[in-house]
């Protein structure tokens, strides 16, 4: 499988760099009441080397001679080697529901075989590889539907499934063959439904998105709601169904309407600086081509 690299002494041999080390105290799991390591990644020392920044706000991240090629996103997410729970760090402790632990505790048997369909032999034990990574968030993807609406369920499950969409084509690139691209889709997808209901969910008081403190999507940058609106509109954009054309584009005419607006674009244009402005210009750009070559015309156009 993938493998990140580590620091293991072998007699004769020079030490592998270090990427990631483990905490010194460890996490106690609020479901099973587990105690197990927290793995930290090293952030100097040229690990990270920031390069471009993709329209789905995903920020690449150069290989070094050094350290080779890292993936910081999967040092975000833990997962309880024993009742396979998995959550972003922070919410081993502010999660405090006896109901939703016992929620959790119940499936993690369904956790664990449906983890094993798309990830076979992961490890949460030793350090973590891509591969072990991407797995863990897909438990956590799963452990969110069970966690309850004061901690934003929704909006996690919709980053999380954006952040598995990028490991998994980062799956493919390093280990093609094993359809790894096709996962990736269904993710997306994926994301594209959970951002929305997001949305939904917010404008109609049904779950706060208030205890959030980073929408990131990716972990150097907080775009913050307007981030939420963007990946909204982009996501259906890029992967919304194609089966209902009348459908599709009565969407991409709602979210240009709803970019239009945040961002002030189209005949009401203001000089709102940043690079999520650049990206929501594009795709403005993008949905009125496509609407207007369909003869559809939006008020702001």
């Amino acid at each position: 499988m993938v493998s990140n690299l580590k620091t293991t002494a072998t007699p004769g041999k020079e030490k592998k760099p270090l990427i990631s080390y483990w905490a010194k105290e460890k996490i106690t799991c609020p479901v099973c009441g587990n105690d197990f390591e927290q793995e930290v990644m090293y952030k100097g020392s040229g690990r990270m080397i920031a390069g471009s920044l993709t329209d789905e706000l995903h920020r690449n991240f150069e290989p070094s001679k050094k350290y080779g090629r890292v993936y910081p996103l999967i040092y975000d997410v833990g997962a309880c080697p024993k009742c396979h729970t998995a959550l972003l760090w922070k919410d081993f402790t502010e999660l405090k529901s006896r109901p939703v632990f016992d929620l959790l505790a119940s499936h993690q048997d369904k956790r664990r075989e449906q983890c094993n369909l798309i990830f076979p032999y992961y490890n949460l034990k030793k350090e973590r590889t891509l591969f072990d990574g991407a797995a863990m968030y897909y438990l956590a993807i799963m452990s969110y539907e069970d966690v309850d609406k004061d901690h934003a369920p929704t909006f996690k499950r919709a980053m999380l499934c954006l952040r598995l969409a990028w490991l998994c084509k980062d799956l493919e690139r390093v280990c093609p063959g094993h359809n790894y691209d096709y996962v990736a889709q269904v993710f997306y997808r994926k994301a594209l439904f959970f951002y929305q209901q997001t949305l939904i969910n917010e404008g109609g008081r049904v779950e706060s998105i208030e205890t959030v403190s980073n929408f990131g999507p990716d972990m150097d940058k907080n775009f913050g709601y307007d981030g939420v609106i963007y990946l909204s509109g982009l996501l259906e954009f890029k992967y919304g169904q194609h089966e209902d054309e009348e459908l599709r584009l009565q969407k991409l005419d709602q979210a240009k309407k709803s970019i239009a607006r945040i961002f002030g674009l189209g005949k009401s244009s203001k000089n709102k600086p940043g690079p999520l402005l650049e990206v929501a210009k594009d795709l403005y750009d993008k949905m009125a081509n496509e609407l207007s070559s369909n003869n559809i015309f939006s008020e702001d156009d």
